[in-house]
């Protein structure tokens, strides 16, 4: 897999909305109990039990979703012991859960650092330059709204599940699909592992068009031993919803800035 870096296509206004997301992802991602940090002295469990409640309060959950159950008991964050041993304690929630706000609140939740800095990667190369033909308006409600089609696209092929949903994936895999359909010959810096990390300058075409059959192939369960905790699918349909948003815009869009020639290697190097 490739690790893009940067692409070659300036913008002309300075794109808010998307600085605005990434703060907003990470400062979540740092008040989420259990994961970037904890109340001083908690334990391993007390910290597992404090997330799980947190998720089955704010995460989006398939089942949910489409058949509106929800459960009539869901952990607390509290530690108990019990006749199998110490676990989290679950009651009757404390809060009026919303399935569809859910799909909301899940977009700005990830599960690890690697999660958060991986789709926060994605969101700055790619999303300035649809912000900047979009505008700062048009391009939150186009994030929402790919967002809620990868959730609600997930929870549709996968009804019965209980597992949360969360991560902006969904959302930025729109943001991946618009700039193919509006800039799919602007240049990309990768990083290719070859026994090293060679960097290299592809059109975005390769670079985003491998990334979704990528997905696609994984989604159906072929290259990979199970689903494990990664929504494939929802990265498809959210990828396809932005793709299909932003072809009304394509006409009016004005081509990047086509480099000379293809560099890699020590040439690229110099050229950075």
């Amino acid at each position: 897999m490739v690790i893009p870096v940067h692409d070659v296509n300036p913008v002309r206004r300075t794109p808010y909305v998307t600085y605005a997301l990434i703060a907003a992802n990470v400062l979540v991602f740092l008040y989420t109990p259990g994961i970037a940090g904890s109340v001083a002295g908690d334990s391993a469990l007390s910290q597992l039990c404090h997330l799980h409640a947190f998720l089955d309060h704010y995460a989006a959950v398939p089942r949910e979703l489409i058949h509106h159950q929800l459960p009539r008991l869901v952990p607390t964050g509290e530690v108990g012991a019990g006749p199998q041993g110490t676990g989290c304690v679950v009651g009757p929630p404390g809060y009026d859960k919303s399935p569809p706000l859910s799909v909301f609140t899940a977009m700005f939740l990830h599960g690890s650092w690697l999660h958060l800095l991986g789709n926060m990667l994605f969101l700055l190369i790619f999303g300035n330059n649809i912000e900047d033909r979009m505008g700062h308006v048009r391009f939150t409600l186009f994030y929402v709204a790919c967002g809620y089609a990868a959730g609600y696209g997930f929870a549709l092929l996968n009804d019965a599940s209980s597992d949360p949903l969360i991560g902006a994936s969904g959302a930025i895999a729109g943001v991946l699909g618009a700039y193919l359909v509006l800039y799919p010959k602007a240049r990309v810096w990768v990083l290719v592992p070859f026994l090293v990390f060679l960097p290299l300058r592809l059109p975005a075409w390769i670079v985003l068009g491998f990334w979704f059959v990528l997905q696609a192939v994984y989604s159906s369960g072929s290259g990979v031993s199970a689903a494990g905790t990664v929504a494939y699918s929802a990265h498809v349909v959210g990828f396809l919803a932005g793709m299909l948003l932003a072809w009304p815009l394509r006409p009016g869009t004005p081509p990047p800035p086509e480099p000379r020639r293809l560099l890699w290697g020590r040439q690229a190097r110099h050229s950075w």
